[in-house]
This record gives structure tokens, sequence and C-alpha cells, in this order.
């Protein structure tokens, strides 16, 4: 790993720590898993900083691997949509976003904004974790007509996401893993060595 990326995921755990992203306790994720703890992507974009820098680390994600290939960008409700409306911006990409469920009103449409045939395009979300609402984001793209070979995500919980998706033909990319992050908050002394297993333990890959 370059001494840039590891510097930058050291910034993004005291992101996660000032703005109280990562919490402990039970939780019930939204695959139906529980955890003992839980990564909140959502209050990111309250702090204007924070927000700031961790555009910065899904920018270089994109536009290293992904940006001259994909003619548009989808960001995933709710979390997904933030980071994907500043980053379609940025970028000069078109912004689609898939809803969870179809509208019905208007055009009944899963998907809002304009997909042609044969358009490719980049899904982005904020956690992945078994991977599903990517899965099911890529299954709607897919179905009216958008090519998806690739999601970005900021975090990888390393809980099947990256497999579950390699299946339907998506590879998943990410900023960091747990793992890594765990590691340096353990490092950091600001988690306990109770509270790294109880992430490491979680992680499958």
């Amino acid at each position: 790993m370059s001494q840039g990326k590891s510097s930058s995921e050291h910034e993004f755990c005291d992101v996660l720590l000032r703005t109280g992203s990562l919490k402990f306790g039970t939780f019930k994720l939204a695959s139906g898993i529980l955890s003992s703890y839980y990564v909140d992507l959502r209050l990111i974009p309250s702090d204007p900083e924070a927000f700031r820098r961790v555009i910065g680390y899904y920018r270089s994600k994109v536009e290293a691997k992904l940006a001259k290939n994909v003619q548009r960008l989808a960001g995933i409700p709710t979390a997904g949509i933030a980071y994907a409306a500043v980053l379609a911006f940025e970028l000069s990409k078109p912004l689609l976003y898939v809803r969870k469920e179809q509208k019905e009103h208007g055009r009944e449409r899963r998907i809002e904004g304009l997909l042609k045939p044969g358009d490719r395009v980049l899904v982005l979300d904020d956690v992945a974790t078994t991977g599903k609402n990517i899965v099911e984001a890529t299954q709607v793209i897919r179905g009216e007509g958008g090519v998806v070979e690739d999601a970005v995500v900021l975090l990888d919980r390393q809980q099947g996401g990256g497999e579950n998706l390699k299946k339907i033909g998506v590879n998943l990319h990410s900023f960091s893993s747990m793992q890594r992050i765990a590691d340096k908050l353990l490092a950091m002394g600001t988690i306990s060595d109770e509270q790294y297993q109880d992430i490491v333990g979680q992680a499958v890959g």
C-alpha cells in the first residue's frame, strides 16, 4: 500500500471519529444481518470539511480506474445519492438514481434520470455489506438497457459484497475496507481490543 493511501485512510479514521459515524452496540443492517458495530456515513455530509474530504476519496477512486469508460453515475438511496450527485457534478457526468420501489404516479419508473440503451453506468453507494442494494440497482439499470460492470463504495465491510457482485459480473471497488480501518483505529488507540475483534470477526475476506 502506498504511503499516500495509508495517510488518506488515517485521515478517514479521523473523519469517522469526528462525525460519530462509527458506533458500537447491537444493530440490524439493511441486509438483515445483526452487527455489533455500525458505520453511518449519512452523517458525513452534515460536516462540510469531512464531506469535502470524503468526496476527494471517491473522486480519486473513480478517476483512477473508471471515469473514462463511464457515461453516467448512479446513486443508491439514500446515502449513495449525496455522494453520487456531487461526483457527477464535479466530473461532468449525468446523474441517475435508482428508487428502492417503483413510483406509483407519473412515469412509474424506478430509475430517475435519463438512461439510454447501451449507456455505461457506474453505481455508487456508501458501504457494501452483502452487496444486496447494489445487486438490485444493477438489475434495474440493466433491465432498462444500461451496462453496469463496476461499482464504487467508500467502505467494504467484507461480508460477501464483492463475491456476490462478482456473480453478476460487477467488480466492486472500495476506498478502504473495515479490516484496514480497524487496524488503524486500534493503532491510534481509539478502539479497544474487544471492539477490534468485533469488527474483524465479521469480515469474511
